[in-house]
């Protein structure tokens, strides 16, 4: 049986491929439980500093499986249960990247299509070939783009998202760069070098300090300004107590290589 998602460790660097290229690695039910028995493991695996996303063929993920949701409306509810199950997990496997320890980068290619474009935004970071191609386009074919318009809208300004999700159209890597939905771009045959550069720039740091930062960048961001200087003030106490963090501060000071735990 073929592994949907396979995952390759390199040092503190998980590398996830969602491996359907016949279907454009399409976010089938199959596809769903593989991605979030992944993110699961991941979530308990303190050897791990970076994850790193992406898709095996053509494309990096065209989102949905249309088809399969098309078999959907054949129960007797016309597959209103169907759905509204499909969506929850949906979208209990994109909140699931943001919960993880671990910043997650997209190495997107190809097309990233309607929720495959809500998997790049959920991610924390992203990295894009030239060329690719991103999309909210299901209004093209009726179906309003409601829930990666979720986290479209929490990554770029609210009139481009609803540009995107209103008129179908697609964004290349340039504009998506330029939008905040993407980091950085680079050509077809240096993406990945690209990719897992600055992902072992992120598995330098000291891990913990990543995952309290991670964890602190979200919650800080539903809270007030008031809520959110208070939260991220008691955060770096904790970091600053930590023994790592003293031997950092002291490192600095004496112009030398910290001599951290991890």
């Amino acid at each position: 049986m073929t592994d949907l998602v396979i995952r390759e460790d390199k040092g503190a660097v998980a590398h996830l491929t969602m491996n359907s290229p016949g279907s454009l690695n399409a976010l089938s039910d199959a596809m769903l439980a593989a991605l979030k028995a992944r993110f699961s493991e991941l979530a308990e695996d303190t050897s791990i500093k970076v994850v790193v996303l992406r898709g095996a063929g053509k494309a990096f993920c065209a989102g949905h499986d249309l088809k399969e949701m098309q078999r959907g409306r054949e129960a007797e509810d016309q597959g209103r249960a169907y759905f509204a199950d499909l969506f929850f997990r949906c979208a209990e496997v994109m909140q699931m990247i943001p919960a993880l320890p671990q910043p997650v980068i997209a190495e997107a290619h190809g097309i990233a299509t309607a929720a495959g474009c809500q998997l790049v935004a959920s991610c924390d970071l992203a990295v894009a070939a030239e060329g690719t191609r991103f999309g909210v386009n299901g209004v093209n074919i009726g179906l309003f783009c409601s829930t990666p318009m979720v986290a479209l809208s929490r990554n770029v300004p609210r009139k481009v998202a609803f540009e995107m999700l209103t008129t179908g159209e697609f964004i290349d890597a340039a504009r998506a760069r330029e939008v905040g939905l993407v980091n950085r771009i680079a050509p077809n045959d240096e993406l990945g070098a690209e990719t897992e550069k600055l992902a072992q720039t992120i598995a330098g740091k000291l891990g913990a300090a990543v995952k309290i930062g991670k964890r602190a960048f979200y919650d800080q961001a539903n809270m007030d300004l008031a809520q959110a200087y208070e939260h991220t003030a008691a955060v770096m106490v904790e970091n600053m107590l930590w023994r790592d963090t003293k031997e950092g501060v002291q490192a600095f000071i004496e112009k030398r290589k910290p001599d951290w735990a991890e």
